[in-house]
């Protein structure tokens, strides 16, 4: 990412001021977990794919066991900590100038940052059931005894939180609990995430609001941004958690990084999926490309304006898995180029913050108001938060599956997307004072 960003940005953002600081946050090789255990009872057989699934869903289910979801959560929480105070302590001007914070994610590290940021814990969903539950017990008719019984319960359960809050306040006089980060976060890019489904199993519904609040403040974060590759199997879209009807909605793709005079991502008009209702005679296969996929944009003009990402992830199976560990990582932004490090980055040039679906080289068509199967659209999102990646035109679907998980570090749109985000005030205030110039 750290090359393919020099790249961009020495085509794209040489002109501007500040800087894009990349730092890996490698934090899951300190962890002891089940030590060699997993490893120990993995047969060797196909033994790089097996090393891939490993460091992927068998991360998933190290999240969801209770022995060691705490574990993931304070690695990469004192991970990202300790980078941004080793990052301001050599770079003591970042904060005085306002210097900002972005997340990139990938895969599991979206949810567990996610986690990180809004505090959630299985802990309070747990007492939410319960509640609910007495609610619902409270509704029907009981009998003598069982109301009885449900205020010796309820008297016991002050009982018990009046305990707790005061062995809470014994621990808090000893050790006084640090801010969980130690930075706000401008911008969170999570790719090939698996988060939405993680929200919906918590109980996540579609609102009206059409702000990103719903699912993430922002209090707590600028922006959130997701991204995935149309056959990636790991990924899942987050839009339709907060609007149902933008599950009908195409999500924005993400322009190619040798695009000449791309159009801004916020005057990108959104589509439908399925312009019209009506049934197609053809069957859905392969060959039959003349129809869009549901996941995908029309397959026109792709390849030969931008990268496969499946030719990006032809490094080995084996090199892909060690990829695939490293779930998070940091971009500073906003820093002066005076007193950047060697590694220095910068940034793209797609305006993004509204944005729409629609492709400047692929034809989609525009959003139609009626002919759809849904009712107009009264609310709409504040901003787009879903991007997808343009399929090559002669890549496997079934090849790219494998591969593409683990290959949006090394993909040069992606690069081009991330640094525009992040540049992007500066941009404007660059355009803004070239035409004042003028």
């Amino acid at each position: 990412m750290r090359d393919t960003a020099r790249k961009v940005e020495e085509k794209y953002f040489s002109n501007l001021a500040t800087h894009v600081e990349f730092l890996p946050v490698e934090w899951r090789s300190k962890l002891t977990l089940d030590g060699d255990t997993v490893d120990s009872i993995t047969p060797d057989k196909v033994r790089g794919l097996r090393d891939m699934l490993n460091s992927s869903a068998m991360d998933i289910m190290y999240y969801t066991s209770p022995l060691y979801r705490d574990e993931l959560v304070k690695g990469l929480q004192q991970e990202l900590n300790r980078l941004y105070s080793l990052f301001c302590s050599r770079n003591p001007e970042f904060e005085e100038k306002g210097g900002k914070v972005s997340i990139v994610s990938h895969s599991l590290g979206c949810v567990i940052t996610y986690d990180i940021m809004t505090g959630w814990n299985p802990v309070r969903l747990y007492e939410q059931l319960l509640q609910k539950e007495e609610e619902e017990l409270e509704e029907r008719w009981m009998s003598y005894e069982e109301q009885r019984l449900l205020e010796e319960l309820y008297i016991t359960k002050q009982r018990l939180r009046e305990i707790e809050e005061r062995l809470h306040e014994l621990k808090a006089s000893i050790i006084s609990k640090p801010p969980v980060l130690k930075f706000k976060v401008e911008n969170f890019f999570c790719m090939g995430s698996p988060l939405a489904v993680f929200l919906a199993l918590r109980g996540i519904r579609p609102g009206t609001s059409g702000s990103q609040d719903h699912i993430l403040p922002r209090t707590i974060c600028n922006r959130l941004l997701n991204i995935f590759h149309p056959t990636d199997p790991v990924a899942y879209r987050l839009e339709p958690l907060i609007l149902k009807h933008y599950s009908n909605i195409l999500p924005v793709q993400i322009h190619w990084y040798n695009t000449a005079n791309p159009l801004p991502y916020e005057h990108m008009k959104p589509s439908f999926l399925n312009p019209s209702k009506e049934p197609t005679s053809a069957p859905d296969t392969e060959s039959a490309s003349a129809a869009p996929s549901p996941t995908t944009s029309p397959v026109m003009v792709r390849r030969h304006y931008g990268e496969s990402i499946t030719n990006i992830g032809k490094a080995s199976i084996l090199g892909a898995a060690s990829i695939g560990k490293g779930l998070g990582g940091m971009l500073f932004s906003r820093f002066g180029r005076s007193s950047a490090t060697p590694q220095a980055m910068e940034t793209g040039k797609d305006g993004p913050e509204g944005d729409e679906k629609k492709g400047t080289t692929v034809g989609t068509p525009p959003l139609p108001h009626s002919s759809s199967g849904f009712l107009e659209p009264t609310v709409e999102l504040e901003h787009r938060i879903d991007f997808e990646l343009r399929e090559g035109l002669v890549e496997s679907r079934y090849w790219s599956a494998v591969t593409s998980h683990t290959a949006y570090w090394s993909s040069l749109d992606i690069a081009l997307f991330l640094l525009t985000f992040m540049y992007k005030q500066d941009q404007e205030e660059t355009d803004k004072s070239n035409l004042d110039t003028i």
